[in-house]
């Protein structure tokens, strides 16, 4: 059943404007123009009303990413609940779940808890996740925010014959090529971090440029900063096609950033986004824990399938931890 979440918005307070009265069961008010809503007087749970439910995913689907205040009472017991009414909960496949669940903890005072580079989740496997869902455990007194960016709408804005080039592209993803390790200004101890976790096993996979989002049929570009090469061009022709559509993607108009506060949720269809966390907080404590909701490999526009290039035979927690204890 619904109960009023502490710090929510009464509707009344909606700007007519904003409000998106497609849903009646929930308040879904609208931040940005192609992506992103707050909901309003709902607190999440595993055992959240079905009807309930499904006009948040309806929202989340719409919206592509959903936000709500004030949700403290979420443990990581119950986190994990509610990502479950999604479907299958998934740890990330190289870096270790906090203990007894599978939840992937980004902690800024550790060398990888800084996601400062535009991503799709988990894009160096064929079925990445489909759904993200991210609580704000400790929150900077400033900086900090999150942006996230709509694939689907970077693919509709695109020029006809960019859609049909884009169309016909396939790309590679790893693991290993990611989160500004190619940066110049980058922290040695985060180069450390990532070698040691990150890359503690190294997966590759490779994905049509478009995809076709297998719940409400839109296309949209699957790119981010986890690509290593358009396949079948040389690096330096894969650099300049890259930066061409990726600079679509993150247009300001497709964008939505969220100023995180305490015990705050965020929601993303991971199909049809990017994501950038700012990271201008200085030395203050950030932790945020992300339950994944399983996906399937995506599909192009002419119904091919993704396709895994590199997967380790074996990888869990206790591996991982082995790896990392070795490399100390």
């Amino acid at each position: 059943m619904t109960t009023t979440a502490q710090q929510s918005t009464p509707q009344h307070l909606f700007d007519e404007a904003a409000f998106d009265s497609d849903f009646t069961k929930i308040g879904v008010r609208r931040i940005a123009g192609r992506i992103g809503a707050e909901i309003h007087d709902l607190k999440l749970s595993g055992s959240l009303d079905d009807a309930v439910f499904a006009e948040l995913n309806a929202a989340l689907l719409k919206h592509k990413v959903v936000f709500l205040r004030g949700q403290g009472h979420l443990d990581d017991a119950e986190h994990q609940a509610f990502g479950a009414r999604f479907g299958k909960t998934v740890a990330h496949p190289t870096v270790p779940a906090r203990e007894g669940t599978r939840i992937f903890e980004l902690d800024a005072s550790k060398g990888g808890g800084r996601a400062d580079s535009w991503h799709t989740d988990v894009t160096f496997i064929d079925a990445f996740p489909k759904v993200s869902i991210l609580r704000g455990v400790t929150i900077p007194a400033y900086g900090g925010d999150t942006v996230w960016a709509n694939t689907a709408a970077a693919y509709e804005g695109l020029p006809e014959h960019l859609k049909q080039l884009a169309e016909r592209l396939w790309a590679v993803h790893s693991n290993d090529y990611d989160y500004g390790a190619q940066r110049a200004d980058i922290d040695p101890s985060r180069i450390a971090h990532h070698q040691k976790v990150f890359v503690s096993a190294v997966f590759e996979a490779e994905h049509p440029i478009v995809h076709v989002h297998p719940e409400t049929g839109e296309r949209a570009l699957l790119l981010g900063h986890f690509i290593k090469r358009i396949s079948g061009l040389s690096s330096a022709e894969s650099a300049r096609i890259f930066e061409i559509l990726q600079n679509r993607v993150i247009r300001l108009e497709n964008t939505v950033r969220w100023s995180w506060r305490q015990d705050d949720v965020a929601i993303w269809d991971n199909r049809a986004t990017q994501h950038y966390a700012i990271n201008d907080y200085g030395n203050q404590p950030r932790v945020v824990r992300r339950v994944t909701v399983e996906g399937v490999a995506a599909v192009s526009v002419d119904g091919t399938r993704s396709r895994t290039r590199t997967r380790p035979e074996a990888v869990n927690d206790e591996q991982i931890r082995q790896v990392i204890a070795q490399s100390a």
